[in-house]
């Protein structure tokens, strides 16, 4: 696509393209620092509040799974989720295909406690996405998704190198 537009018109779109990338480095940052305020209202270090939002999205899962969605040490999971448990966050049970399995499930009664912080970040977002129409928000949408996978890659391609 690049090839076809004019020096100006390039030059145009490489800025564009850099201020995308620059604001998605703030809302990294944004989210991150509102992360932060969450987990030390909730008493949940980062690490933590991570394991507990991914095992509410995609649990329950096996600690050997949770361990490298989290891209921690077996070990370090194993202290995290024996953290979580003690606290109320998370509850260990036995698969019931297999009763050696350990599954990892977040607790759900805790989770309106999480929600409770993000309020206000989420009326926030309401009132912003409220201003697209269905097709900029599936545009938007899409643009997300695929920020995700690219950043999924990279992860992988780190871990493997």
């Amino acid at each position: 696509m690049e090839t076809k537009l004019n020096p100006a018109d390039r030059a145009k779109r490489r800025h564009l393209v850099l201020e995308v990338k620059a604001s998605l480095r703030e809302v990294r940052n944004q989210l991150s620092l509102l992360n932060r305020q969450v987990g030390s209202r909730i008493e949940l270090r980062d690490i933590d509040l991570d394991a507990v939002d991914l095992l509410s999205q995609a649990g329950p899962l096996s600690p050997s799974v949770l361990a490298r969605r989290l891209g921690q040490h077996p070990a370090t999971v194993t202290g995290i989720v024996d953290r979580l448990e003690r606290d109320g966050w998370v509850t260990r049970e036995r698969a019931a295909d297999d009763r050696r399995a350990v599954l990892v499930r977040a607790v759900p009664e805790r989770n309106s406690e999480v929600l409770e912080q993000y309020a206000g970040m989420n009326d926030s977002m309401d009132g912003l996405l409220a201003g697209y129409s269905e097709e900029q928000l599936e545009t938007i949408a899409g643009f997300l998704r695929a920020s995700a996978e690219a950043g999924a890659a990279a992860t992988e391609a780190l871990q493997r190198a």
